[in-house]
């Protein structure tokens, strides 16, 4: 397992500080389970889509995009680095902390979330009720190595800002070393 200093996984909870909407950092391998879970039910998906369409061959990508579309939400980031820090500003809107997972480790970021709602309205002897289940999933490769012990990441008005430090870079120092004879 990789130190903590390699990769972190930040959860966004109700957190214990004051800050209302920080991220509390856990161990990567819970996303890694969502990721191979949501997987799964894409390639279940894209089969029926290839069952639907007469078990031809020759259009997978197009079975696996179409059920990628239908069951994952895009989630747009925006990407800036600076001399010490990258941040990623990700749009998730509707999704509250309890509903995201954000696993950060030396060149990539992965933002995982799922939210289902339930409406139900009544008007006489008419019952409605409507379901609705959204997931989001973007794996985001950054542009330098990160130091994940140190990532921080907050959500307000349907915008995740992340702050991701660079890892501190040890410069090789080359020194010449003095042969003597004994």
């Amino acid at each position: 397992m990789a130190a903590m200093s390699d990769k972190a996984t930040a959860v966004q909870t109700a957190p214990e500080k004051k800050e209302p909407n920080a991220v509390k950092l856990i161990a990567p391998e819970s996303i890694k389970d969502r990721i191979n879970r949501t997987h799964q039910e894409i390639e279940r998906r894209a089969f029926e889509f290839f069952e639907g369409d007469g078990g031809l061959f020759g259009r997978e990508l197009d079975h696996w995009f179409k059920a990628e579309a239908e069951l994952l939400h895009p989630v747009h980031v925006q990407i800036s680095e600076a001399d010490n820090v990258v941040r990623v500003q990700a749009e998730v809107p509707g999704f509250a902390t309890k509903d995201l997972e954000v696993s950060v480790e030396r060149h990539r970021l992965t933002i995982t979330g799922k939210k289902e709602s339930v409406e139900e309205s009544k008007k006489g002897k008419t019952v409605y009720k409507e379901q609705c289940s959204n997931e989001i999933l973007r794996v985001v490769d950054v542009p330098a190595e990160i130091d994940a012990a140190k990532a921080t990441a907050t959500l307000k008005d349907g915008i995740l800002s992340l702050s991701l430090p660079k890892a501190v870079q040890v410069k090789e120092q080359v020194q010449k070393v003095e042969v003597k004879a004994t």
